[in-house]
């Protein structure tokens, strides 16, 4: 894997609602791009209707390739191949 973009599953909120993160993803990235992600995510989930957050710090630890401030809502099974 060439890098990985991190991307947000996005609540559905009301109309006049901005919408929050559910839960944070890793994704490999598109073939011959940086900046966005591929078809699915490490845990296998369509990225289609996610929000692409930018790339992962290339010198981060695996326990950080997600911002700080969404650490409660990173996906168990994104995280679990990070770490490997």
């Amino acid at each position: 894997m060439s890098g990985i973009v991190v991307v947000y599953e996005l609540d559905r909120p009301a109309a006049d609602a901005r919408p929050h993160p559910r839960r944070v993803h890793a994704a490999p990235t598109a073939p011959g791009r940086t900046d966005a992600a591929g078809p699915r995510t490490l845990c296998g989930k369509d990225t289609f209707a996610m929000e692409t957050a930018g790339p992962a710090p290339s010198d981060a630890a695996p326990a950080s390739w997600y911002p700080a401030e969404h650490a409660s809502l990173v996906c168990p099974d994104c995280d679990d191949v990070m770490e490997t």
